[in-house]
């Protein structure tokens, strides 16, 4: 006897939002998080070894894991997490700043229960 895939409700496609930096790049991001993942992000990331600057830089990453979607940059679309995460990180600190901005701009506007 063959065994059954678990089947997965279907979903509604989530909202997503382009924003463009100065240099004409493109991130996109989803308009929604999950429950849980909502209650995750409220959490203390790190042990209680982690400093203050740690805290922010997890939930900084956590939160662009969960968000971007897409990531233009130069012409060059990047889609994969992975990558994304591995893009981000590998910014320039003016870059950094800017997608930080724009998330917390995004989540004032789309999921203001997430903003701090």
């Amino acid at each position: 006897m063959a065994k059954r895939g678990k089947r997965r409700a279907e979903r509604e496609p989530v909202p997503t939002f382009d924003y463009t930096d100065p240099d004409g790049n493109v991130l996109t991001l989803r308009g929604s998080l999950t429950a849980g993942t909502i209650r995750k992000l409220r959490r203390r990331q790190g042990g209680a070894a982690a400093s203050t600057d740690d805290e922010w830089r997890r939930r900084t990453e956590m939160l662009f894991e969960r968000l971007a979607v897409r990531w233009e940059i130069g012409g060059l679309p990047l889609d994969d997490q992975k990558m994304l995460l591995g893009r981000y990180r590998m910014a320039d600190s003016a870059t950094q700043a800017w997608v930080r901005r724009t998330i917390t701009e995004h989540l004032e506007r789309h999921i203001p229960e997430v903003a701090r």
